[in-house]
């Protein structure tokens, strides 16, 4: 999709931003769409926010009722400190599950990245009768697509030490953020810096690399959730589309090829790009998602 296009695209179907107060969290979310279409709900991950979603809302609007949170501690939902809220993935699911139920979405389909995956899968698995599809931009779900990159970080998990925590200092901060956004790209001039700024932002706010540093040794629960998550692809069979780029240093390739497995029907479709693939190829992936939605979603 080309920016004329997007911005005509944002002009027939204008977001909005709105806040919803979910328990001790006030999430902020982009809104887009007929809430009488066929919603879709965009779940994001590590270090991005909704805005990471800013071409693709008002290109899906036009058919789609979308809707776009900021995970707690992330982009502009106001999440309280760590002694008022337990930054863990089966806690950040829940929140984001009584938000559906706030906003009564009884069916969606998913679109994830990252952090967002483990939060969908969760969903996903409380809730099978209510996701309609599935659309993954590097959201694991597979021992295999672990990376290299993984090493430090799993000897956090078996060791959760002061010492391997301070080793993963340099992990919640501006400079990591740029380098995420940027790693595996070819032509790094085609990465906009406002996303990797404005997640470098949000996290330099007091306490948020602490939190963190909790979500990433609490991402060793997503792990060992994988069995019940490819039991849930299994059972439920859910249209699924996987956009990968290809090299990204974290997830890899074989976790999208792992669906195969347990969904010989999925879509698997990689570019050559890194972690944030909408970045850099949104002009591909856009319409692939479009056309997947189309054909899948009543």
């Amino acid at each position: 999709m080309t920016v004329s296009h997007s911005i005509a695209a944002a002009a027939v179907n204008p977001v909005h931003y709105r806040y919803e107060q979910v328990d001790n969290v006030k999430i902020f979310y982009r809104e887009a769409g007929n809430p009488k279409a066929p919603t879709i709900m965009l779940l994001h991950g590590f270090a991005a926010s909704s805005f990471m979603f800013r071409d693709l809302i008002p290109a899906l609007a036009d058919r789609y009722h979308v809707i776009a949170p900021d995970l707690p501690a992330f982009g502009f939902t106001e999440a309280p400190a760590r002694d008022e809220y337990a930054y863990t993935f089966n806690q950040l699911a829940k929140t984001i599950g009584l938000f559906t139920e706030q906003l009564k979405l009884t069916t969606y389909a998913l679109m994830v990245h990252d952090y967002g995956a483990p939060v969908g899968w969760r969903l996903a698995f409380a809730h099978p009768q209510r996701v309609t599809a599935i659309i993954s931009q590097n959201g694991n779900a597979y021992e295999e697509g672990l990376g290299e990159s993984w090493a430090p970080i799993r000897k956090y998990w078996h060791e959760p030490t002061q010492q391997n925590r301070h080793a993963l200092h340099d992990f919640p901060t501006p400079a990591s953020i740029k380098w995420q956004y940027l790693e595996g790209v070819a032509d790094k001039s085609s990465v906009s810096p406002d996303g990797y700024t404005l997640e470098g932002v949000q996290i330099s706010r007091p306490g948020n690399a602490d939190i963190q540093l909790d979500l990433l040794l609490d991402y060793a629960s997503n792990v060992a959730m994988y069995p019940d998550f490819q039991k849930y692809f299994r059972e439920a069979q859910p249209p699924l589309l996987a956009v990968w780029g290809k090299n990204d240093p974290f997830f890899l390739p074989a976790g999208a090829e792992a669906w195969k497995r347990d969904l010989p029907n999925a879509d698997i479709r990689f570019y050559d790009t890194g972690h944030f693939a909408l970045e850099t190829h949104g002009k591909e992936i856009i319409p692939a998602i479009h056309a997947f939605l189309d054909k899948n979603i009543q």
